[in-house]
C-alpha cells in the first residue's frame, strides 16, 4: 500500500510459518451459533466463513507481518501506475480449481461482475469505482473511475469463482451446495446449522508456492458449531474439540483447571497483537429518535460503570476500550492534532469535541463502586440539556412525560449477560433498558436491516485503513442494508477523514487520516465503548503445534500442524 514489500521476488516463505511442518490429521475447531448457508458472498442467509481463503482463493494473498502488502497468488504478476488509475493482473498457467479446471481471466471477469450486481454491499461498493473490465489472454485489467491508490489492492484480494460452476441466476440465495474453488481445501461434508468439514485437495496447485509453504497442513478440518457456550467448553474439555480462542475472562481464569490441563495436556496461552485493538461496543442506532441527540449517548456512556462490571464480572482481565485504533500509532487517544489533521478538521471543529481534539479525552472512570454519584450527576446534567429529566423516579422527556426505555438486541448468554448488568446500571438514572434473546439467524437478519435499538458489535481495524472504512462509518453506508454503519452515522467530519485516508500517499499521512477519523467517531458517541483483552487467549490440546513466531494478527490456526505422537 505505501512503500515496497518486505521480500523481494523468489522469497522461500512467510517468517510467522515452519516450511517444515508436518503434514496430516485433523484439526477440530468449534464455533458458537448455527449456519443456513455456504456462500459467505451474499447478505442473505447465515453462511459458514471456512469457505473463503480455504476453498475460494483470491488473485493475490496478504502478508501478515506487514501493515498492507498483498504478493502474487492466482495472480503470477500485477501492474499498475503511479496513479493508481488502474491495475492488471496476469493469472498463473499453473491455477487450477479443484475439479482440474484451469482458472483463467473470464473467472475474474465473471466474478467481478457477479460480485458487483449481487455480492455483499462492501463488495458492490468497491467494485462500482471500476469503470471497464477487459480481458486479454491470461491478463485482466480494471480501470478505475478516479485514481485511488488503495483499489489496486482490494481488486487483488477479490475472490475469484468459477465460471462454468456457479448459477449467476441464484447466486443470492442461501445454499448448502459445496462451492468449486481454487483453494487449499474442498467441501467434504456438511450438517446444516451443525458441522462442516474441509478435506484437503491432494493436487492443489498452489501447494510448493511461497505464499502458501508451511500453511494449510492438516489434511482435515472440522468446524463444530455450538448453540451453549458451556456445551462448546465441555467438547474442549472432552478433546473433540482441540484449539479455542477464549472469549470468556471468567472461564479463562477459573475453567481452565480440568485433569488434562494439570496432566500437562492442555497448555493455555496469551498471545500478544500488534494490530489495533478491537472495539467492542454496545451500539446505538442513531436512527431512533431517542438515540439521534448526541447528549444523550455521551449521557449514557457516563451511566456505564466499566470498573465495578470488570471486578465483578470479568476479573480485571479486560482492558478499557476508549476509541477505533486503541493500542496503535493509528490512535488519537493522548495526542493532540499535527497540522494535517488540523486543516482537514477546521471545518468540522464545531462538531468535535475539544479534548478529543487535543488529546486529552479518556473514558468516563468511575469509583468502581456501581453507585458513583458524581458520574451519575454528570450524566443527568447531559440528559437535561437534551429534554430529558427525572420524574417518579423515571427518565422522562419534559415536553411530553414519555419515559426514557429501549431494547438491547442479543444472540449469545455471554452478550445477554453483559446487557443485563448494562441494563441494571442504566436503572439508577431511571432508564427502562429490556434485552431480548434473539436466534443468530434472526440476530443478523435485524442487524443488517437496522432493525434495533442498540446491538453489541466489535469492529476490526487493521493498520492500513482504506476503503472499507467507507462501509464501517461513511454516510451513504447508513441507508444501505448489510454494511456495518449499525450506528447510522453521518458525520462531514468522519467522510473527509475517509476520503483523505484514501488519497494517503505516504504512511505519515495515513496515521495523520486515522487519527482524524477517530477523533471525530470518538466525538460522534455512536456507542457505548466496552472493553478488550491484551492479546488472544488460545488453549489447545498439546497435540496441536504452532510456529513460535506470530504475525501482526497474533498465531493463525492455517499455520499450525499436528504433532507427531499418539
Amino acid at each position: 500500500m505505501h512503500g515496497l514489500p518486505a521480500r523481494a521476488p523468489g522469497f522461500a516463505h512467510f517468517d510467522y510459518v515452519n516450511p517444515k511442518a508436518p503434514q496430516g490429521g485433523r484439526l477440530s475447531q468449534s464455533v458458537l451459533g448455527t449456519f443456513d448457508s455456504l456462500n459467505p458472498f451474499v447478505v442473505k442467509g447465515s453462511a459458514t466463513p471456512f469457505v473463503r481463503g480455504y476453498v475460494i482463493e483470491s488473485l493475490l494473498v496478504r502478508g501478515l507481518d506487514e501493515p498492507f502488502t498483498l504478493y502474487g497468488l492466482l495472480a503470477k504478476t500485477v501492474r499498475t501506475d503511479a496513479d493508481r488509475s488502474f491495475v492488471e493482473f496476469e493469472i498463473d498457467s499453473r491455477a487450477r480449481f479443484s475439479d482440474g479446471t484451469p482458472v483463467t481471466a473470464d473467472d475474474v471477469l465473471f466474478s467481478f461482475t457477479l460480485l458487483r450486481e449481487k455480492g455483499r454491499p462492501n463488495l458492490r461498493l468497491y467494485y462500482s469505482k471500476i469503470a471497464a473490465a477487459t480481458v486479454d489472454g491470461p491478463r485482466i485489467r480494471f480501470t478505475f473511475i478516479a485514481p485511488d491508490r488503495e483499489l489496486p489492492l482490494i481488486m487483488g484480494l477479490m475472490p475469484v469463482l468459477p465460471r462454468h460452476a456457479v448459477n449467476a441466476e441464484t447466486f443470492e440465495e442461501t445454499t448448502l451446495t459445496a462451492p468449486i474453488g481454487s483453494g487449499p481445501y474442498r467441501v467434504a461434508q456438511v450438517d446444516p446449522g451443525a458441522t462442516v468439514t474441509l478435506a484437503r485437495n491432494p493436487d492443489y496447485w498452489a501447494r510448493d508456492l511461497p505464499v502458501t509453504r508451511g500453511l494449510y497442513n492438516f489434511a482435515e478440518l472440522r468446524f463444530t458449531y455450538f448453540r451453549d457456550a458451556n456445551t462448546e467448553f465441555e467438547a474442549f474439555k472432552r478433546g473433540l474439540v482441540e484449539a479455542r480462542f477464549e472469549t470468556d475472562p471468567g472461564r479463562w481464569k477459573t475453567g481452565y483447571d480440568f485433569p488434562a490441563v494439570r496432566a500437562g495436556l492442555v497448555v493455555t496461552e496469551t498471545i500478544p497483537t500488534q494490530l489495533p485493538k478491537p472495539h467492542y461496543a454496545l451500539v446505538f442506532n442513531t436512527r431512533r429518535a431517542m438515540f439521534a441527540d448526541v447528549r444523550v449517548r455521551r449521557a449514557i456512556i457516563e451511566l456505564f460503570d466499566f470498573e465495578w462490571l470488570n471486578q465483578n464480572f470479568y476479573h480485571n482481565l479486560y482492558r478499557r476500550t476508549a476509541g477505533f485504533f486503541d493500542g496503535s500509532e493509528l490512535s488519537s487517544l493522548g495526542r493532540a492534532m499535527d497540522a494535517r489533521e488540523a486543516t482537514l478538521l477546521a471545518p468540522f471543529r464545531g462538531d468535535l469535541r475539544p479534548d478529543v481534539l487535543d488529546g486529552t479525552y479518556a473514558p468516563p472512570v468511575s469509583d468502581g463502586s456501581g453507585r458513583d454519584r458524581l458520574r451519575l450527576r454528570a450524566a443527568l446534567d447531559l440528559f437535561a440539556q437534551a429534554g430529558w429529566k427525572q420524574k417518579d423516579g423515571k427518565l422522562r422527556q419534559v415536553t411530553t412525560g414519555t419515559p426514557f426505555a429501549f431494547e438491547i438486541m442479543v444472540a449469545t448468554r455471554e452478550q445477554e449477560r453483559l446487557a443485563l448488568g448494562f441494563s441494571s446500571q442504566m436503572q439508577r438514572a431511571g432508564l427502562t433498558v429490556a434485552v431480548r434473546m434473539v436466534d443468530a439467524v434472526q440476530f443478523d437478519a435485524r442487524r443488517n436491516a437496522y432493525e434495533f435499538d442498540m446491538v453489541p458489535f466489535t469492529w476490526v481495524q487493521s493498520l492500513s485503513p482504506g476503503n472499507e472504512q467507507a462501509f464501517y462509518f461513511g454516510s451513504p453506508a447508513a441507508d444501505m442494508p448489510g454494511t456495518r454503519n449499525y450506528m447510522g452515522a453521518k458525520s462531514a467530519a468522519i467522510d473527509a477523514a475517509i476520503a483523505a485516508l484514501l488519497e494517503a500517499q505516504t504512511q505519515a499521512e495515513v496515521v495523520s487520516f486515522a487519527r482524524a477519523l477517530d477523533r471525530a467517531l470518538i466525538s460522534g458517541a455512536y456507542g457505548v465503548p466496552l472493553f478488550h483483552a491484551p492479546g488472544q487467549w488460545l488453549a489447545r490440546w498439546t497435540r496441536i503445534a504452532r510456529p513460535e513466531r506470530t504475525s501482526l494478527y497474533g498465531t493463525l490456526p492455517e499455520t499450525w500442524w499436528r504433532a507427531p505422537g499418539p
